[in-house]
């Protein structure tokens, strides 16, 4: 498979879901929009970032902070409310939690992570704008029983089910627990953001019911996975809690199981430009509801140079 040129159209830059064969389509995008004067990250970094599609932070909260989060994290898997809510995901073929969505309305906890200056600041820097969230989370992927995560790029299902028009958002995902080599760390394609994979598969109706749990509707074909680890090779992170990585929207990763003891917990953030708001979905029949999806643009809006830490 050889990669192919993508022609723009005022509708659809990143067809997927649409032919009955997988391509590979060149970026379109900027993938860094601000400069080192914009925000806590230098120049160095943003330039790697730019050429490898993320950034490490090796201690972004300190200990005292990661404690409070996960004093958050056990109340909110075991009250009865959230539990109940449709925002929870649990495991395939479990009752064990996978995933809690739209975090940052459920927990004022993690409503203070999302405002921190050292989470929106970077976000505003790398995509050169105010931004919102698209979407927020708390990956539990608890020992012995912690499912995978398939490889995929975030932006092909944002494009297709919730209408992102442009490559313009950026992920923090910040450890809760330690990651280890062996508890299901993220694994990324260091250059693979350059290049979209066109998926095959027509999306069905609420196809979100099914894909929380293990998506196969808008995940890369072999092929192009193939070709894409063969070129960038893969990066799996570890670090301690309170370590984080912000990957692009269209970084091709992924996790695996957890049949270690050790749980690997973290919180996950999704700011989208302001200026790449959400239409109607690109290849699918209806919105995925906005705790996956946000429909409400409002931006981060406190000033950070009023902001205390995380969590406050």
């Amino acid at each position: 498979m050889s990669i192919i040129e993508s022609h723009p159209t005022i509708d659809d830059a990143y067809p997927t879901r649409k032919a009955s064969e997988a391509a590979l389509l060149y970026r379109q995008d900027p993938v860094v929009h601000g400069g080192a004067a914009d925000g806590p990250i230098d120049g160095a970094t943003l330039d790697s970032y730019e050429a490898n599609g993320f950034l490490s932070v090796e201690e972004l909260l300190a200990p005292e902070e990661v404690e409070d989060f996960r004093a958050e994290l056990r109340r909110l898997s075991s009250d009865p409310q959230v539990l109940a809510d449709e925002r929870t995901v649990t495991e395939r073929g479990s009752d064990e939690v996978r995933s809690i969505f739209e975090v940052h309305k459920i927990s004022e906890v993690f409503a203070g992570l999302v405002r921190d200056p050292r989470v929106v600041g970077r976000a505003r820097q790398i995509l050169g704008s105010d931004v919102y969230v698209h979407q927020s989370r708390v990956n539990y992927k608890p020992g012995f029983t912690g499912k995978d995560f398939y490889w995929h790029s975030d932006f092909e299902t944002w494009h297709a089910e919730d209408g992102m028009p442009r490559m313009r958002a950026v992920s923090i995902s910040i450890a809760l627990t330690e990651n280890f080599v062996h508890n299901g760390g993220l694994m990324i394609m260091p250059g693979s953001h350059k290049t979209f994979v066109a998926c095959v598969g027509e999306t069905p109706d609420d196809h979100y019911k099914e894909s929380l749990r293990g998506q196969e509707i808008g995940t890369p074909d072999p092929n192009s996975l193939s070709i894409l680890a063969d070129k960038h090779g893969i990066e799996l992170f570890t670090g301690p809690a309170g370590s984080a990585t912000m990957f692009d929207c269209n970084c091709m990763h992924g996790s695996n199981g957890n049949i270690t003891p050790f749980p690997r917990s973290n919180v996950f953030i999704v700011f989208n430009s302001v200026e790449n708001t959400c239409v109607e979905p690109f290849s699918a029949p209806a919105p995925r509801p906005s705790f996956i999806g946000a429909r409400d643009f409002t931006p981060v809006g406190a000033d950070t140079s009023a902001e205390g830490t995380a969590g406050a």
